[in-house]
């Protein structure tokens, strides 16, 4: 199936399904599970920093997977390969870049074991670009010679976040690289701003 891209749940593939944290793999899983596919999942986040917090989110990762059967694989490549690539550009076209090397490590160890198609988690945020996540997907899967699993999970966030407080996972609250840490940082103490303006200066 070679340069395919596969948009029919009626496929039987083995899938290599890119994690980017517990919480966001769950309702992915359940849904590329229910197809029929045959999953594993991949954890390939060179973006996620600090260290600590890129040991958090695959420990959660691979705890839950573990609990439900899945195979496991972590491409451990270095915070360097990300910064190479995205670490100086701004957003949109910093995540664009992320995506391309998230999904680019993951493709390319899929075309290596035999695997037949790539997945992401990535597409349950309704925080994430999800058109650049389809596009990016679709050009590493095609140069690595496998199918691409196109799906838009964002209408299962909801379901993602519940079922992720009931299993006690860690969420975390930023995307994972530094820089995105410090843009949610500043939009908390924005919003933080805005409430208590608010609270001194009640409309009426």
């Amino acid at each position: 199936m070679t340069g395919e891209i596969l948009r029919s749940s009626s496929a039987r593939d083995t899938v290599a399904l890119h994690a980017c944290c517990g919480p966001c793999l769950i309702e992915p899983l359940d849904a590329l599970r229910s197809e029929g596919h045959e999953v594993i999942v991949v954890f390939a986040n060179p973006n996620i920093q600090p260290l600590e917090e890129y040991v958090l989110r695959r420990d959660t990762l691979e705890s839950y997977a573990r609990t439900h059967g899945i195979r496991t694989v972590e491409i451990d490549v270095g915070p360097e390969t990300w910064r190479d690539a995205a670490g100086d550009a701004s957003r949109p076209e910093r995540c664009r870049a992320c995506y391309r090397v998230r999904l680019g490590l993951v493709a390319q160890w899929a075309a290596r074991n035999g695997v037949d198609a790539v997945a992401t988690t990535l597409s349950v945020s309704p925080y994430q670009d999800a058109e650049a996540i389809a596009e990016e997907g679709r050009a590493v899967a095609q140069e690595a010679g496998i199918g691409f699993i196109e799906r838009d999970y964002r209408e299962r966030y909801p379901v993602a976040t519940r079922r992720s407080r009931a299993e006690g996972m860690y969420r975390q609250n930023y995307c994972g690289c530094l820089p995105s840490r410090a843009e949610a940082e500043a939009e908390r103490e924005a919003r933080r701003r805005t409430k208590e303006a608010q609270r001194r200066c009640p409309e009426g």
